[in-house]
């Protein structure tokens, strides 16, 4: 069959050919275009390539780069000091945490440093420190007047309630100071922290300090009543009403509410946070001169846990410090702490902090814990090893007969001693 004179197969073989002829000149075109390209990178290599180098033409750049100044090495705590902290909280028959920070040498030593414990009263640190910067600003005075009425009063441990009779209670800024500070008073802590703004304004002055990993939680009136699971109410204030109350609430929901502030306490802090915090503080970098001054010897005058810290203090030691008591649920106790700056008859200072979150050990034992830091610090720095100094080596304080009796640390049965 034909159509105008061709075959069927030679109009196949024309359009097969016409094909061909297509791909061959679509090939020779894209090795053309890519010829091309190459020459151009090519080109554009060389103008960019560098001149060749002369001898010693780079000296300048290294002059410069070889003077940058590195950070120093992270000082590292006294290996026998860091084992000895280590044993310790491990050892101890509940959570504890523990931190101690060298001020002239800049290195920490810790168990479980990084972790949040709840402060409790620890955190009267921080409404002091914000006291202070308002007087610092000039918007308080420590001699402003101020009246203490019923109304103000809070919960738990607060001397000034036996003077506020119906006519109030006049007092100054500097003796709700000097009386939260030395004498862990709940309504002078109430008191000054509305003074200065409410926690807000504490919780601001703790983040433009850079603190780190410090919290803080509510008046005492009413964080403590939530702790317990309960609402503030006025009447907690005086005689045993808290108490009744608290012992009325079904058991799981108190169980509960300790076990939710456990958890995630608002109050939370690091041992690792506390002790950097008090090295600032006695660098001067939180407060004016005169304000840490003042601080700093309130600290030193503190009346609370005498059995803490201070129980493992040498001769020629001294304590500034602040402490904090949880509440307890049966056998088990919460937020049994004390931080502060020890330092040595040569000026040597340092920071510890010991936090214990939970444990069903009685006081002594937790005392006994926190005097084995003390005693572990004082022991590094006279170049004994902590491990293996005892009591009789250090010439310790004299403690009352009754810590002397029951002040031993009795360890956990599934960890070796130190």
């Amino acid at each position: 069959m034909t159509r105008g004179g061709d075959t069927i197969l030679e109009l196949k073989a024309a359009r097969l050919a016409a094909r061909q002829a297509r791909a061959l000149a679509r090939r020779r075109l894209a090795l053309t275009l890519t010829a091309a390209t190459l020459a151009l990178v090519a080109l554009g290599a060389a103008t960019l390539a560098p001149a060749p180098t002369r001898w010693g033409a780079g000296e300048a750049p290294v002059d410069q780069w070889a003077n940058l100044q590195l950070p120093p090495p992270i000082p590292q705590a006294p290996a026998p000091l860091a084992a000895q902290i280590a044993a310790l909280g491990a050892a101890f028959d509940g959570r504890a945490g523990i931190a101690v920070r060298d001020l002239e040498g800049g290195w920490t030593a810790a168990h479980d440093g990084e972790a949040l414990y709840p402060q409790q009263s620890v955190s009267k640190l921080w409404v002091a420190v914000s006291v202070l910067d308002a007087v610092d600003r000039g918007v308080l005075s420590l001699d402003d007047p101020v009246l203490v009425r019923r109304e103000d009063l809070s919960i738990f441990h607060q001397p000034i309630r036996d003077h506020v009779g119906r006519n109030g209670y006049a007092t100054t800024v500097g003796a709700l100071l000097a009386s939260a500070t030395t004498r862990s008073d709940n309504a002078a802590n109430d008191i000054l922290m509305r003074l200065v703004g409410g926690p807000d304004h504490v919780r601001a002055v703790i983040s433009t300090r850079e603190l780190g990993a410090i919290s803080l939680a509510d008046e005492e009136r009413y964080f403590q009543t939530a702790i317990a699971g309960l609402d503030w109410r006025p009447e907690f204030s005086f005689g045993r009403n808290f108490w009744r109350a608290r012992a009325a609430m079904p058991q799981d929901a108190r169980q509960a509410a300790l076990e939710a502030y456990l958890s995630a306490p608002p109050d939370g802090a690091s041992p690792a946070a506390m002790v950097e915090a008090l090295d600032r503080l006695a660098a001067g970098e939180l407060l004016s001169p005169g304000s840490t001054a003042l601080l700093l010897d309130l600290l030193g005058q503190s009346r609370t846990g005498p059995e803490r810290l201070a129980g493992g203090l040498a001769e020629g030691w001294r304590l500034a410090h602040k402490t904090g008591t949880g509440q307890v649920l049966g056998p088990r106790a919460t937020g049994y702490n004390d931080v502060g700056l020890l330092t040595a008859p040569d000026g040597r200072t340092y920071a510890v902090a010991v936090f214990i979150a939970d444990t069903t050990r009685p006081v002594p034992e937790r005392q006994a814990l926190m005097q084995a830091v003390t005693r572990a610090v004082i022991a590094q720095h006279h170049g004994l090893d902590p491990a293996q100094t005892t009591p009789e080596d250090l010439k310790l304080l004299p403690m009352p007969l009754s810590a002397q009796e029951t002040a031993d640390l009795r360890l956990r049965g599934d960890f070796p001693a130190p």
